[in-house]
């Protein structure tokens, strides 16, 4: 039995540019089997959509409150989220 879809909407605060944080999240979502998109955006955070099976998509957000090595992440905003996504895939800025 499969999990009901979990889709969410982060936005995510600190040293979270120039840190290799999208890519790191695209490598950790594709492992996860998580499904969405990430970018950034011009205030300087990042922005995502995550979506997939809930216990997997939770996880994403608790890598996410870490980031990659270089990352200092102070804060995500978490919000629900919308749409249907097949992969994962980065974004340009926004």
């Amino acid at each position: 039995m499969n999990e009901p879809v979990k889709t969410l909407h982060l936005v995510i605060h600190g040293r979270v540019q120039g840190v290799w944080y999208r890519d790191s999240m695209r490598r950790e979502a594709e492992k996860l089997g998580v499904n969405g998109w990430v970018r950034n955006r011009n205030d300087g955070t990042v922005g995502a959509m995550v979506q997939g099976e809930a216990t997997a998509v939770d996880e994403l957000v608790r890598w996410a409150q870490r980031g990659p090595q270089l990352a200092e992440v102070s804060r995500v905003v978490i919000e629900p989220g919308s749409g249907s996504y097949a992969g994962f895939e980065m974004r340009g800025t926004v």
